[in-house]
């Protein structure tokens, strides 16, 4: 049976940490995926700016997320490199992923992450295992 994209859509959108974060696909294609997270307070650091660790997680889930609209089978996350180069406190932010390697199981990916006027707010590279079945 062929996973459809709409399926692995869904399986993002179903899952707890997901839905936790109140991460927003916008776009959700093979080969073409964007993502959106509305700052709220609870992802602020002690500084009042966003948590380095939601920029981590935006950018891991939008390179897993793009190489699995590529592939269509599960993938997991070996490496996560995430240059942090500016702030935010508040606004809607934009990540969008790109492959840089794809081979039989193992991807590189990068992604970035920037505010609502395309200033970027952090970078990062990540190595993926492919799951084949």
């Amino acid at each position: 049976m062929a996973i459809l994209v709409q399926d692995i859509r869904e399986s993002f959108e179903s899952s707890p940490f997901y839905n936790h974060m109140g991460i927003e696909i916008l776009h959700f294609e093979e080969h073409s995926v964007k993502i959106k997270l509305s700052i709220k307070e609870h992802v602020l650091n002690a500084n009042g700016t966003l948590h380095g660790g939601v920029h981590a997680t935006m950018l891991d889930f939008i390179q897993g997320m793009l190489l699995r609209s590529i592939t269509k089978t599960r993938c997991a996350t070996m490496n996560l490199n995430v240059q942090y180069l500016a702030a935010i406190s508040e606004g809607d932010i934009f990540a969008e992923a790109n492959v840089l390697q794809l081979g039989y199981k193992v991807a590189f990916m990068e992604g970035e992450i920037r505010d609502f006027s395309g200033k970027i707010l952090a970078k990062g590279t990540g190595t993926f295992k492919v799951i084949r079945d």
